[in-house]
C-alpha cells in the first residue's frame, strides 16, 4: 500500500485560483485542502473549507460518468450512437479532415470555440495562429475582454485592484460572495478596517446588505450613472488636478462630454436619485485610495464598451491609478515567457487576420483593435493583453456556419465548454453545429454540445495537469503547480490535456518546429528557463511563487502605453477605429423605453450572475451539488409574482420574443418589481442525451430566450446583451 502523498497545484474550479494540497493514496484522490506554505493568508483556508466544489472533489474526479477514452460518432449526428477509439486515430482522422476542408476552403474555414479561460488557452492561439485561422471564439467578448480592450485603450494596461489598504471600495454589478470569494474577503477585511463600502447592482446582493451605500440602478444603465459621477467630480472640483493636467489627454472634452449627464438627468435614467449620485461621487472621490470591482454585470450589457470606458476614467481623475489601495497597472513579469509569448499571433498573414469573422462591425475585439493595441503597450511593457481579446464574433461565425457568409465555415473544435448552454440564442448554435462537416468537442463530460459532435474526446482536469500563470493581483507573478494525478492508468482510462491536442494535430498539419516540447511539463520548464528552474525545481525550492517588486507611478518612467503616452480620456485608438472616442449612453434596443415591446414583454430580464454550487453550466453532473441546488431559479418581487397569480415555489415561463424555458419561482424583496433574474447555465446530464432531449438543453436553459442579433450587441465590440431583455413571466399551468 503506498503512503499519503501531497501535491501542491492550484485550484482551476474558478478564477480565483487557489493554490491547493491535494492528497492522493493508491492513485485515488483522498481530499483537497488550502497550502498555507506559499501564501500564508487565512482567507485562502476560509475559501477553500467553504467551498462545495472542494468538498466534493473526490466525487467529481471518481464520478463514474467522467469521458474516459476518445469517441467516434457511429450513427446519425445526435443519434447518441459512440464507437470507442485511440487517441491515434482520433488524431489521425480528426487531422485528415481539417487538413481538406482548408484545402478546398481555406484555413479561415476552420473555427475553434473554448470556456471560461481556465485552460491553458494560450496553446490553442498557437495551433490556430499557426494553422491561419483567425476565428477562434469564446465568451471573450463578454468576459474580461471588454475590460482588458477598454482599460488598455484609456491607459495602456489592465487592472486588478485587491481592495488591500483601501478606504473606499465600490462594488459594480458583482457579487463575489458568490462568484469569487477571495477578494470578496479581502473586501470584508478592509471594511472592518474602515473603508467604505458602495454597491451597485439591480439585486440586493450579500455585498449590498453589507454597504454603507447601495444604488439600485435599472439594468443597462452603468454608462449613465458612471457619466453623472463624472459630472460631479468635475464640476465640484474633487478630480486631482495635477494628474489630470500632467498626464491625461481630452480632459476638456471629457468636462464637454460630461455636462450632457447631470444628476437630475440620469436619476431619471438609471431609477437612482440625484441625491445618491452625487453622494457617491463625492465618497469615492475624496476617500482615497479607492478602488471599483467590477465583474460582467457591466460588461454584459448592450452599452458595455462605453460604461467601461467611463468607469477606468473614474479612478484616472480622482488620482486612483497606479498607487497602493487603488487600481495598480499590471505588468509584465520581467523574466519569463507569459502566455502572449507563446500564442504566436504575429506569425499570422495578415491577409488572414483580415479574414476574421466581424471585423467588418466590431473592431475592439478583433484583430484591428488588438493590433493597435499591442502597438502601444509593448513599447512601454506596462501590460499585455492576450488573444483572449482578439476573438471572432461568435454570433457571426455561426451565422457563417449556416449561410455560408461571407465564405464557409466547416469546422469547428470546442474545448472545455458547452455553447450549447452558454452562447446566447441556443437555438442559433444548435442549428449552426448541426450544419458544420467536422464538429470535434474535448470535455470532461458528454455535454449537450458533445452529444452533436462527430469526435468527443476525454480531458484531463486541472488535477491531472501542471498549471502555470503569470499574472495575479496586478502583479508581475509567476504561480506554477505539478499535476496531483495521472490522466492516464491503462485499463481505466486515457484522458489529455488540452495542450496534447493541440500539439498532436500540429505535429500531423506541419507545425513541429513550433512544437519542440513532448510535454506540457517541457513547455513549462522552457518558460521557467530564463528564471534557471525547471518546473518541478520550481515548486521544490520557490515554493510554486515569484513575486518580483512592484512599484507605484512607474508611468512616471515609461509613460502610458497609449499613443500618446498619456491616460487617454479621449481614445484616439477609438477614433482610429472609427468609433466616438469618449463615453456616451445609448437605450438598449430592447427596453422599456420600447413602448410597444413594453405591452408584450413588460419585465427586464438579466442574467449570466454566477450562483454556488455551480460555476457557469459545470457541476450538474455532481449529485451532493444537485442535492444543495437542484432547480434552476427566477428571483422575482413578490409584488410583481402575486400580481401574475405565481406563488414562491412554482414553475413559472420565461417568454421572449426568441421562445420561452421554465424555472422556479423564488420570491425575491430585493430586486425591483420592474426586473427578473434568471439563472444561467442550467442543463440536466441525467436526461436522455440523444435528441431531442439533449440533456435538456431546452428545457431551463435561459440562453434560448437571448439574443445574439448584431443590433442588440454592443456597437464598437460585438458584446451580446444579457442583462437588459425584455421578457414576460407566467405560470406554467400544465407540462
Amino acid at each position: 500500500m503506498e503512503q499519503e502523498q501531497v501535491k501542491k497545484t492550484i485550484c482551476m474550479w474558478c478564477h480565483n485560483h487557489c493554490e491547493v494540497d491535494v492528497h492522493v493514496k493508491d492513485g485515488r484522490l483522498i481530499g483537497v485542502e488550502a497550502d498555507m506554505s506559499r501564501r500564508g493568508r487565512e482567507d485562502l483556508a476560509r475559501v477553500v473549507k467553504s467551498c462545495p466544489r472542494v468538498i466534493h472533489a473526490t466525487e467529481w474526479f471518481h464520478n463514474p460518468d467522467r469521458l474516459n477514452y476518445p469517441l467516434k460518432r457511429a450513427g446519425e449526428r445526435g443519434e447518441g450512437k459512440w464507437q470507442q477509439i485511440s487517441w491515434e486515430q482520433a488524431l489521425d482522422e480528426i487531422a485528415e479532415k481539417l487538413r481538406e476542408i482548408k484545402g478546398k476552403y481555406g484555413a479561415e474555414a476552420i473555427a475553434s470555440s473554448s470556456g471560461t479561460g481556465r485552460t491553458h488557452d494560450e496553446y490553442r492561439t498557437r495551433f490556430f495562429s499557426l494553422l491561419g485561422s483567425p476565428n477562434n471564439i469564446g465568451q471573450g467578448h463578454i468576459c474580461f475582454g471588454p475590460s482588458q480592450a477598454v482599460s488598455s485603450v484609456v491607459f495602456g494596461g489592465n487592472w486588478y485592484g485587491s481592495g488591500r489598504k483601501s478606504k473606499c471600495i465600490i462594488i459594480w454589478g458583482a457579487n463575489p460572495s458568490q462568484a469569487a470569494r477571495r477578494p470578496w474577503l479581502t473586501f470584508l477585511e478592509s471594511k472592518e478596517a474602515g473603508a467604505k463600502l458602495i454597491v451597485i447592482d439591480p439585486r440586493r446582493t450579500a455585498p449590498a446588505e453589507r454597504a454603507d451605500i447601495w444604488l439600485q440602478i435599472k439594468p443597462g444603465t452603468d454608462c449613465a450613472l458612471a457619466m453623472a459621477m463624472i459630472n460631479t467630480i468635475i464640476t465640484e472640483g474633487l478630480y486631482d488636478k495635477e494628474f489630470v493636467d500632467k498626464w491625461c489627454y481630452g480632459f476638456d472634452k471629457l468636462t464637454e462630454r460630461a455636462k450632457e449627464y447631470s444628476p437630475e438627468k440620469v436619476a431619471e435614467i438609471t431609477w437612482i436619485p440625484a441625491d445618491k449620485i452625487r453622494e457617491v461621487a463625492r465618497m469615492y472621490a475624496t476617500e482615497r485610495p479607492g478602488v471599483i470591482y467590477h465583474l460582467m454585470g457591466m460588461e454584459q450589457l448592450p452599452n458595455s464598451i462605453e460604461a467601461l470606458h467611463a468607469r477606468y476614467i473614474l479612478p484616472v481623475i480622482t488620482g486612483n491609478l497606479d498607487v497602493r489601495g487603488g487600481e495598480p497597472i499590471r505588468r509584465r513579469h520581467p523574466v519569463i515567457l507569459n502566455g502572449y509569448d507563446v500564442e504566436l499571433t504575429h506569425l499570422m498573414p495578415p491577409e488572414q487576420k483580415a479574414k476574421q469573422i466581424g471585423t467588418d462591425k466590431f473592431k475592439l475585439l478583433s484583430f484591428p483593435g488588438y493590433d493597435l493595441i499591442m502597438e502601444n503597450t509593448k513599447k512601454v511593457g506596462l501590460t499585455y493583453m492576450r488573444a483572449h481579446s482578439c476573438f471572432a464574433h461568435a454570433p457571426s461565425v455561426y451565422e457563417a456556419m449556416i449561410t455560408g457568409k461571407p465564405y464557409p465555415v466547416k469546422a469547428m473544435i470546442t474545448m472545455s465548454s458547452n455553447p450549447m448552454i452558454t452562447q446566447a440564442n441556443t437555438k442559433h448554435v444548435y442549428k449552426a453545429l448541426k450544419s458544420l462537416d467536422l464538429y470535434v468537442v474535448m470535455d470532461f463530460w458528454m455535454t449537450s454540445s458533445a452529444e452533436i459532435a462527430d469526435y468527443v474526446l476525454p480531458a484531463a482536469s486541472w488535477l491531472e495537469r501542471p498549471a502555470m500563470f503569470t499574472f495575479d493581483d496586478a502583479s508581475p507573478v509567476v504561480e506554477v503547480g505539478e499535476a496531483a494525478l495521472p490522466h492516464q492508468i491503462e485499463g481505466q482510462y486515457d484522458r489529455r490535456r488540452d495542450y496534447d491536442l493541440w500539439r498532436g494535430l500540429g505535429i500531423r498539419l506541419g507545425q513541429e518546429e513550433y512544437w519542440p516540447w513532448e510535454t506540457l511539463e517541457n513547455a513549462f520548464d522552457y518558460r521557467l528557463e530564463p528564471l534557471g528552474y525547471t518546473l518541478e525545481e520550481f515548486i521544490r525550492e520557490k515554493g510554486g511563487l515569484d513575486y518580483p517588486p512592484l512599484g507605484e507611478k512607474m508611468y512616471e518612467k515609461t509613460g502610458f502605453g497609449t499613443p500618446t503616452g498619456k491616460v487617454e480620456l479621449y481614445s484616439t485608438i477609438l477614433e482610429k477605429l472609427g468609433y466616438d472616442p469618449l463615453p456616451r449612453y445609448e437605450e438598449p434596443v430592447e427596453s422599456p423605453a420600447n413602448t410597444e415591446m413594453a405591452k408584450e414583454y413588460p419585465l427586464i430580464l438579466i442574467t449570466g450572475c454566477r450562483h454556488l454550487p455551480f460555476y457557469h453550466s459545470e457541476h450538474r453532473d455532481i449529485e451532493a451539488l444537485r442535492k444543495m441546488h437542484p432547480d434552476p431559479l427566477a428571483q422575482i418581487n413578490p409584488g410583481t409574482a402575486s400580481e401574475l397569480g405565481i406563488s414562491d415555489g412554482d414553475w413559472v415561463w420565461i417568454e421572449t420574443p426568441r421562445g420561452r424555458v421554465r424555472q422556479k419561482c423564488q420570491y425575491f424583496d430585493g430586486i425591483d418589481p420592474r426586473v427578473v433574474s434568471a439563472q444561467h447555465g442550467w442543463w440536466f446530464p441525467e436526461l436522455p442525451g440523444e435528441e431531442p432531449w439533449l440533456h435538456g438543453v431546452w428545457e431551463s436553459n435561459i440562453n434560448v430566450v437571448t439574443s445574439d442579433k448584431p443590433e442588440h450587441c454592443n456597437k464598437i465590440s460585438g458584446g451580446w446583451p444579457l442583462r437588459t431583455t425584455m421578457c414576460k413571466v407566467y405560470k406554467v399551468k400544465k407540462y
